[in-house]
Protein backbone atom coordinates (compact mmCIF):
# COMPACT_ATOMS: atom_id res chain seq x y z
CA UNK A 1 0.00 0.00 0.00
CA UNK A 2 1.62 3.51 -0.58
CA UNK A 3 2.22 5.41 2.08
CA UNK A 4 0.07 8.45 1.32
CA UNK A 5 -2.80 6.02 1.34
CA UNK A 6 -2.00 4.51 4.69
CA UNK A 7 -1.30 8.07 6.10
CA UNK A 8 -5.00 9.22 5.00
CA UNK A 9 -6.12 5.89 6.65
CA UNK A 10 -3.99 6.29 9.96
CA UNK A 11 -5.67 9.68 10.29
CA UNK A 12 -9.12 8.35 9.80
CA UNK A 13 -8.93 5.85 12.83
CA UNK A 14 -9.54 6.88 16.52
CA UNK A 15 -8.81 5.25 19.48
CA UNK A 16 -12.35 5.13 21.41
CA UNK A 17 -11.79 3.04 24.13
CA UNK A 18 -8.33 1.33 25.16
CA UNK A 19 -8.48 -0.75 28.91
CA UNK A 20 -5.52 -3.49 30.22
CA UNK A 21 -6.66 -6.53 32.09
CA UNK A 22 -4.22 -9.35 34.03
CA UNK A 23 -4.77 -12.99 32.26
CA UNK A 24 -4.20 -15.80 34.44
CA UNK A 25 -2.85 -18.15 31.61
CA UNK A 26 -2.91 -21.65 32.59
CA UNK A 27 -2.07 -24.69 29.61
CA UNK A 28 -0.47 -22.09 27.32
CA UNK A 29 -3.16 -20.11 26.22
CA UNK A 30 -6.52 -18.30 26.60
CA UNK A 31 -9.32 -16.79 24.24
CA UNK A 32 -11.34 -14.41 23.31
CA UNK A 33 -14.65 -15.65 23.17
CA UNK A 34 -18.44 -14.01 22.31
CA UNK A 35 -20.05 -13.30 25.82
CA UNK A 36 -23.16 -14.82 25.38
CA UNK A 37 -21.70 -18.51 25.18
CA UNK A 38 -24.61 -20.08 23.72
CA UNK A 39 -23.84 -18.33 20.40
CA UNK A 40 -20.71 -20.25 20.37
CA UNK A 41 -20.51 -23.15 18.57
CA UNK A 42 -17.38 -24.64 19.94
CA UNK A 43 -16.51 -23.02 23.51
CA UNK A 44 -13.29 -22.84 25.04
CA UNK A 45 -11.20 -24.65 25.74
CA UNK A 46 -13.09 -27.16 23.34
CA UNK A 47 -11.39 -27.98 19.82
CA UNK A 48 -7.92 -26.37 21.14
CA UNK A 49 -4.88 -26.97 19.22
CA UNK A 50 -2.67 -29.31 21.38
CA UNK A 51 0.30 -29.66 19.51
CA UNK A 52 3.25 -28.40 20.21
CA UNK A 53 4.08 -25.80 16.88
CA UNK A 54 1.04 -23.49 18.16
CA UNK A 55 0.36 -20.63 16.21
CA UNK A 56 -0.20 -17.20 17.89
CA UNK A 57 -4.14 -17.47 17.19
CA UNK A 58 -6.16 -19.97 16.42
CA UNK A 59 -9.73 -19.14 14.66
CA UNK A 60 -13.15 -20.22 15.80
CA UNK A 61 -16.72 -18.99 14.77
CA UNK A 62 -16.90 -16.21 17.89
CA UNK A 63 -14.01 -17.41 18.91
CA UNK A 64 -10.22 -16.57 19.00
CA UNK A 65 -7.67 -18.77 20.80
CA UNK A 66 -4.35 -17.07 21.88
CA UNK A 67 -1.48 -19.32 22.36
CA UNK A 68 1.11 -18.64 25.11
CA UNK A 69 4.77 -19.47 25.44
CA UNK A 70 4.97 -20.09 29.16
CA UNK A 71 2.41 -22.78 30.74
CA UNK A 72 1.39 -20.89 33.76
CA UNK A 73 1.86 -17.15 34.27
CA UNK A 74 -0.06 -13.71 34.12
CA UNK A 75 0.15 -11.91 31.00
CA UNK A 76 -0.73 -8.08 30.52
CA UNK A 77 -3.52 -7.62 27.61
CA UNK A 78 -4.15 -4.46 26.67
CA UNK A 79 -7.24 -4.29 23.75
CA UNK A 80 -7.68 -1.34 21.73
CA UNK A 81 -11.03 -0.29 20.22
CA UNK A 82 -10.47 1.74 16.98
CA UNK A 83 -12.94 3.48 14.57
CA UNK A 84 -11.13 2.20 11.55
CA UNK A 85 -8.24 -0.16 11.04
CA UNK A 86 -5.27 1.85 12.68
CA UNK A 87 -1.72 2.07 11.90
CA UNK A 88 0.47 -0.89 13.09
CA UNK A 89 1.85 -0.48 16.30
CA UNK A 90 5.71 0.20 16.39
CA UNK A 91 5.79 0.62 20.25
CA UNK A 92 7.79 -2.07 21.29
CA UNK A 93 9.60 -5.06 19.37
CA UNK A 94 6.97 -7.54 19.07
CA UNK A 95 7.72 -10.87 18.32
CA UNK A 96 4.85 -12.49 17.05
CA UNK A 97 1.45 -10.86 14.83
CA UNK A 98 -1.68 -12.04 13.52
CA UNK A 99 -4.68 -10.61 11.69
CA UNK A 100 -7.93 -12.67 12.03
CA UNK A 101 -11.67 -11.59 12.11
CA UNK A 102 -14.56 -12.29 14.82
CA UNK A 103 -18.17 -11.48 14.69
CA UNK A 104 -19.73 -10.44 18.25
CA UNK A 105 -23.96 -11.58 18.53
CA UNK A 106 -24.38 -9.85 22.20
CA UNK A 107 -22.12 -6.80 21.22
CA UNK A 108 -18.93 -7.94 24.34
CA UNK A 109 -16.40 -10.27 24.32
CA UNK A 110 -14.91 -12.27 27.08
CA UNK A 111 -11.40 -13.46 28.28
CA UNK A 112 -11.86 -17.18 29.24
CA UNK A 113 -9.15 -19.01 30.59
CA UNK A 114 -9.06 -23.23 30.95
CA UNK A 115 -8.63 -22.90 34.83
CA UNK A 116 -11.74 -20.65 34.53
CA UNK A 117 -10.54 -17.61 36.22
CA UNK A 118 -11.59 -15.03 33.40
CA UNK A 119 -9.82 -11.59 32.86
CA UNK A 120 -12.31 -9.12 31.29
CA UNK A 121 -14.51 -8.37 29.58
CA UNK A 122 -14.74 -6.04 26.04
CA UNK A 123 -17.61 -3.92 25.25
CA UNK A 124 -17.43 -3.17 21.72
CA UNK A 125 -20.69 -1.32 21.61
CA UNK A 126 -23.09 -2.89 18.84
CA UNK A 127 -24.31 -5.57 19.01
CA UNK A 128 -24.90 -8.39 15.81
CA UNK A 129 -21.03 -6.82 14.69
CA UNK A 130 -18.36 -8.27 12.81
CA UNK A 131 -14.46 -7.02 13.66
CA UNK A 132 -11.31 -7.25 12.35
CA UNK A 133 -8.34 -8.01 15.35
CA UNK A 134 -4.96 -7.76 15.04
CA UNK A 135 -2.85 -9.13 17.74
CA UNK A 136 0.38 -9.03 19.11
CA UNK A 137 3.14 -10.54 21.36
CA UNK A 138 5.94 -9.66 23.06
CA UNK A 139 8.18 -11.45 26.03
CA UNK A 140 7.15 -14.80 24.31
CA UNK A 141 10.94 -15.64 24.74
CA UNK A 142 11.59 -14.70 28.25
CA UNK A 143 8.43 -16.12 29.80
CA UNK A 144 9.07 -19.66 28.02
CA UNK A 145 12.47 -19.59 29.86
CA UNK A 146 10.96 -18.28 33.13
CA UNK A 147 7.62 -20.06 33.35
CA UNK A 148 9.28 -23.67 34.07
CA UNK A 149 10.11 -22.41 37.86
CA UNK A 150 8.52 -19.70 38.64
CA UNK A 151 4.98 -17.83 37.45
CA UNK A 152 6.11 -14.93 35.85
CA UNK A 153 3.82 -11.95 36.17
CA UNK A 154 3.27 -9.25 33.24
CA UNK A 155 6.21 -10.42 31.13
CA UNK A 156 4.31 -11.40 28.21
CA UNK A 157 2.30 -9.05 26.68
CA UNK A 158 -0.02 -8.94 23.89
CA UNK A 159 -2.01 -6.11 22.36
CA UNK A 160 -5.59 -6.60 20.77
CA UNK A 161 -6.41 -3.84 18.45
CA UNK A 162 -10.14 -4.17 16.98
CA UNK A 163 -12.10 -2.08 14.33
CA UNK A 164 -15.12 -2.69 12.65
CA UNK A 165 -14.62 -5.40 9.76
CA UNK A 166 -15.76 -4.27 6.11
CA UNK A 167 -18.69 -6.55 5.23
Amino acid sequence: MSEPVERARAVMAELAKRETVEVMVSFYGFALQEEDDTQVPVPFPEARDESWQRPLLSVFDKRLDFESAGHSHEATLVFGLWTAEPPLDDTECWEAQREAGIHSTSGALTVETVSGAGGGRVELGAADSSWTVRAYCSGRAEVARRAPVEVPEGVERYLVQLWPACV
